[in-house]
């Protein structure tokens, strides 16, 4: 059976084309984000780790070793299994610090520019023998189903055609810092696409090729001997196999870039712990019947093929059709993942060092074609490997050419995580080594085998037999040198402090120093240098976002965290190194600076430790996160300060009492407050006083009263010194000191009045029964009506003098409550505001009627009546009406006093009963008056409102009801 060349190229562009179009309509936003973020897209997207060699690789591995071809799924699944103290370290460091491929983790950890240099170059000898086992894959395949075209020929097409859709997918973009999540969803769909094809292939060979000899079952029964090799684990390479394939989760290219730079949802890694390895394992489980059937059917093709050549014995098309597929689907996604990371690898670790183009360039755009020239590169350069050696090589050499110079990576990975010691000269000396082992042992032999070259210093014969012993000599050798040299030698100040950002259970101490530059446009103009106007603009604004902060920032800590945010940013955009480099030179810190450490800064990373802490490291940091919210939450402020006024915490007391939040000057020095606070703190901070009882401030144009404390903090066993201010408000202890002040005056004015009121009485007396007499002993009328007006004002003034008795003795009243005339009380009220100049361009009218009794304490009813009326007064203009009307039901008196004011705002209804209250001036209201009408009513057993405004914005009605005297209060008091 075979295909014209047209029908296998219409297949591989149609395949290629729909998996870009998947991956468009996700960058296009036409599939829901909760579908392209599931945890289950990417559980499936890791599966671009079964590639070709998966596919049809694992049946020769089957073929050759048994069982131990399992350790191509087991090794890495145990890796998945083990994610929380491997894989989840290594995704939080990649994301905090932006590191988006190994060598730039490398590098950051050993801050070293020649690490990151030789892991990319060496990376290659990864690269190059895994992208020639699937352009050799295919290439066989696409030979095998048309043979008028030689293998080279077909691997050459396909080179070209992949070199065009992995620019498609990785580098069409300006911008290379994006994550390629339409990428990672058609990984995914690559992933079902495989899946699906082995299984239906498995499936096939177990129910449809079997069947003529009585099931898969008696056929193993009836070729057991012949059989022993494939159903029987093999002693051998097994364990190294474990090995190179663990490893593999991170040190392999691919696997590094889907697991961690293209992770968009780092909960979805707790899934894959378990979502990975089910996947793995349902691929392995097709692998043996896809053997058996192979031996079987006498398939004449390598075992590598018998999946193809099991449709092709069957005559099936269909079968056939859908085994290319899922070939096709296994080497195109990891040859696209590894061209894409490996050209960024390349660009930042090779590229970038040795040539930085110039700032006026358009540097986003030049990074562009520079990543898509390195793709094509990297293919062109895997394809001259398979014309050279790889075509005389078969699956399974290349696969574990390319696994064993991968795990020369490992013990700079694990020194990474689990030993801070460990430094750049001994992982250099190390993967120095281990490279030149694994070459010396396993490159060269396995080129001596497939073109007969003579090697220099001969070696044993390396074959299947025994390459598993070059392959531990070369990692004992990486080992123990990378071991020997980081004990001997010793790491500089660089080194621990990245070593203290990577490792697992420590928290990076950092230092709380002052930038050169001293704002966001300051780092923008040093930036400008290196990157260009526009680059730097783009990316400080970007970082700003990233922080969540404004466009221009001047705060020392918000400078600090732009400083490291910038360096990440910069890491994922042209590697650590160089980023680190252009932001040591351009954005330095103060020199002669005084350093101590960032409080805020380490309380902030021990907040994302936190659910890694257990023990007594959990005991402990369960124990600050309590007093620190203790502070939180005290009821008085607390405000942090370091030794140079740098403010280090500010708590919710101390929002609520300035009305500034923690986040606007958390980090910014103390004369960054705005008025009043910066001259109150200052002021306070400066001077020798450790207390300032009730300092006085203007407020919204009224007066408020603080009392500042201040303790100092000594540093001692590298802990910063600095100092704690208190600030708590004592305008309500203040405002009622002075109510309590002003009671008394009226208290002694009440008494005075009372007095001379007494005193009035007497003359008063004897004017009226003079004007009485004269009123009896004449006749003239002059005189009697001169009598009569004498009589009069002496009336008004005896109304006068009762009024301020009565008032004076409101003071003290009774708890037993009389029946009150309405409308004397009211009268009486009336009668003592028009003394007042203020009264007498104010109308008052007393519409009550004088048979309306309440039930009450007459004299506290007029205190509560002349400050209603009082209000009202102040509120109107000269000739305005204030206006008191009654009604009454059976058990009630509804008053209401009616204004034609300015009337109330809405906003300040719901307070005006609160004590201290006022919406007058400063110096012309308390703020008791009304609070007090409000205790009086409520002793009544009353109730009272406000509706404002009236009518037309203007007028307020105060609404007062009280309880109404009834003949049978009358009957129960005289009982």
């Amino acid at each position: 059976m075979s295909f014209s060349l047209g029908q296998l190229g219409l297949i591989i562009l149609g395949y290629l084309g729909a998996l870009f179009t998947t991956a468009y309509a996700v960058e296009r936003n036409w599939v829901s984000r909760r579908l392209v973020r599931h945890p289950m897209v990417y559980i499936l997207s890791l599966g671009v780790y079964a590639s070709a060699w998966a596919f049809y690789g694992s049946v020769g591995l089957a073929n050759q070793y048994g069982y131990g071809f399992l350790a191509y799924y087991l090794g890495i699944s145990g890796a998945f299994v083990m994610s929380p103290i491997l894989l989840r370290p290594l995704l939080n460091i990649s994301r905090i610090y932006q590191l988006s491929s190994l060598a730039d983790l490398l590098a950051f950890r050993y801050r070293s520019r020649l690490a990151g240099m030789l892991v990319t170059l060496f990376m290659l000898a990864v690269v190059i023998p895994m992208l020639t086992l699937q352009i050799r894959a295919i290439a066989d395949t696409l030979h095998i189903l048309n043979s008028e075209w030689k293998a080279p020929q077909l691997a050459f097409g396909f080179c070209l055609i992949m070199i065009l859709f992995a620019v498609l997918f990785g580098a069409r973009h300006v911008s290379p810092r994006e994550k390629h999540e339409g990428l990672v969803f058609a990984l995914a769909f690559e992933s079902l696409l495989k899946l699906s094809a082995i299984i239906i292939l498995a499936l096939v060979a177990l129910f449809g090729v079997f069947s003529e000899v009585g099931g898969l079952e008696q056929w193993l029964i009836d070729n057991q001997e012949s059989l022993n090799q494939q159903i029987t684990l093999q002693e051998g390479p097994w364990r190294t196999l474990l090995l190179v394939f663990f490893a593999a989760a991170v040190v392999m290219p691919h696997m590094f870039h889907v697991t961690f730079t293209e992770n968009v949802n780092s909960q979805a890694l707790h899934p894959a712990s378990w979502g990975f390895p089910l996947f793995l394992l349902a691929m392995a489980m097709a692998v043996p019947p896809i053997l058996w059937a192979g031996v079987y059917l006498d398939i004449d093709l390598p075992a590598e093929y018998y999946a193809l050549g099991i449709g092709m014995q069957l005559e099936s098309p269909f079968l056939v059709v859908l085994t290319f597929l899922g070939g096709l689907a296994a080497a195109s996604g990891i040859i696209i993942v590894i061209t894409i990371a490996m050209a960024a690898m390349l660009l930042n670790h090779v590229v970038l060092p040795l040539h930085k183009p110039s700032p006026r360039a358009d540097f986003y755009r030049w990074l562009l074609w520079v990543r898509r020239s390195l793709i094509a590169a990297i293919l062109l350069l895997a394809y001259g490997f398979y014309a050279a050696v790889g075509a005389d090589l078969d699956l399974n050499r290349l696969g574990l050419l390319a696994f064993v110079a991968a795990v020369q990576f490992l013990p700079g990975v694990l020194g990474l995580l689990y030993w801070p010691k460990s430094n750049r000269k001994g992982f250099l000396f190390g993967l120095i080594a281990g490279i030149i082992a694994w070459s010396y042992s396993m490159l060269l032999p396995f080129s001596e085998l497939a073109l007969g070259w003579d090697v220099p210093f001969p070696l044993p014969p390396v074959d299947e037999s025994n390459w598993h012993l070059a392959a531990l000599a070369s990692f004992a050798a990486n080992l123990g040198l990378f071991v020997l040299v980081s004990i001997t030698t010793r790491q500089k100040p660089s080194e621990v402090s990245a070593a203290e950002a990577c490792s697992i259970d420590t928290v990076s101490r950092p230092t709380r120093r002052p930038l050169i530059a001293g704002t966001s446009n300051d780092v923008i103009v040093s930036l400008s240098k290196p990157l260009g106007r526009y680059v730097a603009e783009r990316e400080v604004y970007q970082a700003l976002s990233d922080l969540d902060l404004p466009s221009y920032e001047d705060r020392p800590y918000a400078l600090r965290r732009l400083r490291a945010r910038l360096e990440a940013n910069l890491s994922g955009l042209m590697g650590p190194t160089v980023a680190h480099d252009i932001i040591s030179r351009y954005l330095p810190f103060q020199e002669n600076a005084e350093l101590s450490e960032d409080i805020y800064q380490i309380e902030q990373r021990l907040e994302g430790f936190h659910d890694r802490l257990s023990g007594l490291a959990g005991e402990l940091d369960n124990l600050r996160r309590y007093h620190r919210q203790t502070l939180e939450r005290l009821p008085i402020g607390v405000c942090s300060l370091a030794d140079d006024g740098e403010i280090l915490m500010w708590n919710q007391a101390m929002v609520d009492l300035t009305s500034i939040e923690s986040d606007q000057v958390s980090g910014s020095h103390l004369d960054r407050l705005p008025a009043p606070w910066k001259k109150l703190l200052s002021d306070f901070v400066a001077n020798q006083q450790m207390h300032e009882h009730k300092k006085r401030l203007e407020i919204d144009a009224r007066p408020r009263w603080y009392s500042l404390h201040k303790a100092l903090i000594q540093p001692s066993g590298g802990q910063p010194g600095g100092i704690v201010v208190l600030m708590e408000d004592q305008t309500d202890t203040q405002l009622l000191e002075e109510e309590l002040m002003h009671s008394e005056r009226l208290a002694s004015i009440g008494r005075l009045a009372a007095g001379v009121a007494h005193e009035i009485g007497n003359p008063i007396t004897g004017i009226d029964g003079l004007a009485q007499l004269i009123r009896y002993e004449t006749d003239n009328p002059d005189l009697q009506e001169m009598a009569d007006q004498i009589q009069e004002q002496t009336k008004r003034v005896t109304r006068i003098v009762q009024s301020l008795m009565n008032f004076a003795h409101a003071g003290h009243h009774s708890t037993e409550h009389d029946a009150v005339e309405v409308a004397h009380c009211i009268d009486e009220a009336m009668q003592l505001l028009r003394l007042s100049k203020r009264s007498q361009d104010i109308e008052f009218s007393n519409e009550c009627s004088p048979d309306l009794l309440l039930l009450g304490d007459a004299q506290r009813l007029v205190q509560v009546f002349v400050n209603l009326l009082s209000n009202a007064r102040d509120a109107s203009q000269r000739g305005d009406l204030i206006r008191v009307t009654a009604e009454a039901d059976e058990h009630q008196v509804i008053l209401r006093v009616i204004d034609q004011g300015h009337g109330i705002p809405e906003d300040k209804l719901d307070h005006i009963f609160e004590p201290f209250f006022t919406t007058k001036e400063v110096g012309k209201g308390t703020g008791l008056g009304l609070a007090l009408v409000y205790s009086i009513i409520e002793e009544h057993y009353g109730h009272i409102s406000i509706e404002s405004p009236v009518t037309e914005d203007r007028g307020t009605c105060v609404k007062v009801s009280l309880p109404r005297y009834t003949q049978t209060e009358e009957v129960e008091t005289s009982a």
